[in-house]
């Protein structure tokens, strides 16, 4: 489908990209990986013909439509979230114009048997193919699906774009590219502004997207859901496995291995002819031999090793000083922050209420996860704990002798632009550390110049492991971290977890990424609808007693809460109609609209318990199973759930 040839990109002396090809076929679902500035962007961007390679290409067939996420984008204002979501649909609404153009032009001809009437039925039939592509909902319920999956609630649908903050924004561009239904997506690092029960249902999602998905992310559990091929870039070169993100870290480790020991045995080999050569070249008897050997050598292959990137971030926290036994304490706490939005039932004299009676204590030693949807609270509990976000109402403290170390999410304003690498650190250090700075920031992978580099010409990654490098230059015994590894990759991830796993102290983080709080964390406090649930055990624990298997449970809940609503609607006229004076015409409507509303609702009842016997088999498959079948019939029950459940609305 989309084939990369030969790619070469340089910036100046130094090459990113050094003859890169490879092939994406059709619905294939590739997985690209790498070190942070190994080039993955940059594929996306010369892909969209965005960024142009020193040399090579891309071909593309003529008429493919490539749905694009970027890392940075700009966002559209003036519209509400719905609106914007909306305009996804432009294509389709094209082609329903255009199809409603061909049936009055065949409405007016009468040359039934001429080809030009055969080629415009061709057409018609091309045009309603491609319609039928973007399913039997309408745009609107596909539009509100899709929103209420990444994660809106039902009344911000109708707020402005503008009243949302960048991530937010991110959701809706995804939403867009979702909607479209393109025949290639590619993403790059799209669930950075996502919360565990978007990601969750951006995987189902993108589990049963029929087309080719190319997919950059640091989040392996995200790698290993989506994806069946993992591309590797490393020092300008790829490597390409068949195989989910950690099939191919197995088959990278026995490569090596395998790469490793022929190379050594030919080593060997070659040691001992030149030995051979060198002993017996200036001996007659060994002439023959050693002309023999010496040919040998000049044919060998020779085998050479594949060049590694080793460098990582090597690290560890100095050891935490001793604090009280409760190291946070919030009592009745009822926070929030200014907003003026009319539509927020939350927004109260001004004040957007995010927490209300919210209580937690936060032990010695404790390592505790806030997870829940964005916007529930999680970072503003952390506000609090750090002393940025007063209370409004009740209590919240630090212990006896608790030292800080935070880190912000957004580290784009936390840090000043204007300080160097080094200064960065040299403010905040204090003792004698301050002589082995530079020690520091080397085994966060700041070497030489890079110490002296401007904080506002660093990477995002860069940042991330400068905002980390900052809270080991003194002792702290609580770290409170906001999404710490968004943009950090994947070595970089795990050198952070197995640091934070040592820590000796307490550690309360906000983090969206299931592989990074898994065997770290051993308290998950859950924010949801205004409270907060504490919850013993690690993230995996947690999932499975939040039965959080699929987003479908939630697009359920939501079409049944919906569904619940009408039915109070449509009881409550019934039984203001039955008190007037209807006539009996209205009456025999009435009947009849309520008769088909049951049949509707009897033979909805009938497809959701299929569903869930599929839903059943699906969770826990035999290898006897056609997985792929069973999914292609699930959905077609879906869809048919869904058209009735629209007609029965209709009703």
């Amino acid at each position: 489908m989309i084939s990369i040839n030969g790619i070469t990109v340089s910036f100046g002396a130094y090459t990113l990209l050094d003859n890169v090809s490879f092939h994406i076929s059709d619905k294939e679902k590739v997985g690209l990986v790498g070190k942070n500035g190994a080039g993955k962007s940059t594929i996306m961007k010369i892909i969209m013909g965005e960024q142009t390679p020193a040399s090579g290409s891309v071909t593309k067939p003529n008429g493919i439509d490539i749905g694009y996420l970027p890392q940075i984008m700009e966002h559209h204002h003036g519209h509400s979230v719905i609106e914007e979501a909306l305009s996804a649909f432009e294509e389709l609404n094209r082609l329903n114009a255009k199809l409603e153009g061909i049936k009055v032009e065949l409405a007016e001809r009468t040359d039934y048997e001429s080809n030009g009437y055969l080629h415009i039925i061709s057409e018609m039939n091309e045009v309603s193919d491609r319609i039928a592509c973007y399913g039997n909902e309408t745009p609107r319920v596909r539009a509100e699906k899709v929103l209420l999956g990444l994660g809106f609630k039902p009344y911000e649908l109708d707020r402005l774009t503008d009243t949302f903050s960048q991530g937010w924004n991110m959701r809706i561009e995804l939403a867009k590219v979702l909607l479209r239904n393109p025949d290639v997506i590619l993403l790059d690092e799209p669930t950075n502004h996502l919360d565990i029960e978007s990601i969750q249902w951006l995987e189902d999602y993108l589990k049963t997207f029929g087309g080719s998905l190319v997919l950059i992310s640091h989040d392996r559990r995200f790698l290993d859901s989506c994806t069946t091929r993992t591309i590797e870039i490393v020092l300008g070169h790829i490597y390409d496995y068949k195989a989910s993100y950690s099939h191919f870290i197995e088959l990278r480790k026995e490569r090596i291995a395998q790469q490793k020991a022929a190379y050594e045995n030919q080593q060997r080999m070659i040691e001992k002819t030149e030995d051979f050569i060198a002993k017996f070249r200036y001996k007659p008897t060994k002439s023959n031999q050693v002309q023999s050997r010496i040919k040998a050598l000049d044919k060998i292959d020779r085998i050479e090793m594949d060049e590694e990137d080793l460098s990582q971030i090597n690290f560890k926290f100095p050891p935490a000083p001793r604090s009280g036994d409760a190291v946070f304490t919030a009592e009745d706490v009822k926070a929030g922050y200014v907003c003026d939005d009319p539509d927020d039932p939350r927004v109260e004299d001004g004040m957007k209420i995010v927490l209300r009676d919210s209580n937690l204590m936060v032990r010695r030693g404790e390592k505790v996860a806030f997870v829940g949807r964005n916007g529930e609270g999680k970072t503003t509990m952390l506000r609090v704990i750090v002393g940025e976000l007063p209370v409004l109402e009740g209590k919240a403290s630090l212990g006896y002798n608790v030292d800080l170390g935070y880190y912000a999410q957004n580290q784009e304003d936390i840090l000043d632009k204007s300080d160097t690498v080094y200064d960065t650190l040299d403010k905040v250090a204090v003792g004698d550390i301050r002589f082995r700075l530079k020690d520091i920031l080397g085994s966060f992978l700041f070497h030489g110049e890079d110490v002296d580099k401007k904080v506002a010409v660093l990477s995002g990654g860069e940042r991330s492991r400068l905002a980390m490098a900052k809270l080991i230059v003194r002792p702290h015994n609580l770290l409170a971290l906001d999404e710490p590894t968004n943009h950090m990759d994947i070595r970089s991830k795990e050198v952070v977890k197995n640091a934070l796993k040592r820590f000796d102290g307490t550690l309360i983080i906000v983090s969206h990424d299931r592989a990074f709080l898994d065997g770290l964390v051993d308290v998950i406090y859950e924010f949801r609808d205004g409270e907060i649930r504490k919850n013993l055990g690690g993230i995996d624990d947690f999932m499975r007693r939040k039965k959080i298997e699929s987003m479908a449970e939630f697009e359920r809940e939501e079409i049944e809460l919906k569904v619940a609503n009408e039915k109070k609607d449509i009881a409550k006229e019934i039984s203001v109609n039955a008190e007037g004076t209807m006539s009996r015409e209205k009456q025999r409507e009435e009947r009849r609209k309520e008769n088909k509303r049951k049949r509707l609702e009897s033979e909805i009842d009938k497809l959701e318990r299929k569903m869930k016997e599929m839903e059943s088999v699906l969770s826990a498959p035999t290898p006897q199973t056609d997985i792929m079948q069973l999914t292609r019939d699930y959905l077609e029950l879906k869809r048919d759930v869904d058209a009735k459940t629209d007609e029965w609305a209709s009703l």
